[in-house]
């Protein structure tokens, strides 16, 4: 069965907390068209304060992604995974694994927090979107509402 993966990753630091750059950050979407791609390759698009939040497209290797997929034969296993104790938030309980049918799609969110382990540099922080599909889908199918919506972003304050 088809398996599409979009990660769509939004970096930022202090300077995009507010005003209009945190108006342009937050108008970024959650969703892009998909180009063709080869199997085994997810769709990657990067936006980040530096390039004034446009979009960066390309591709990743399915194992770079930070989502475990399993194919249980009627459906598939969708598990966003955390480092632990890495660039958290504080979060509640993780949610369990979504199960998609064919023709299903989840929309997973993340976010993140650093810091340089000397405490020099401010705060940098990062929003994953992992949109996935089960079964074959149009091009535009991420445009769309999600079958699932898991969102796991905690306060980044």
């Amino acid at each position: 069965m088809d398996i599409t993966v979009q990660w769509v990753k939004t970096s930022w630091t202090k300077e995009s907390r507010g005003g209009e750059a945190a108006a342009r950050r937050n108008a970024v979407p959650s969703g892009f068209a998909l180009p063709q791609l080869p199997a085994g390759c997810a769709h990657f698009v990067h936006l980040s304060e530096r390039d004034e939040f446009e979009p960066r497209s390309g591709r990743r290797d399915l194992r770079e992604i930070g989502v475990s997929l399993r194919d249980e034969g009627d459906r598939l296993r969708v598990l966003a995974r955390v480092p632990p104790l890495f660039g958290l938030p504080p979060r509640r309980r993780r949610p369990p694994a979504v199960r998609l049918l064919p023709g299903q799609w989840v929309r997973w969110r993340l976010n993140y927090r650093f810091s340089s382990a000397a405490g020099i540099r401010d705060w940098s922080y990062w929003l994953d979107t992992f949109n996935i599909a089960y079964g074959p889908v149009e091009s535009e199918i991420f445009l769309s509402e999600p079958t699932v919506y898991v969102d796991e972003c905690g306060p980044v304050r």
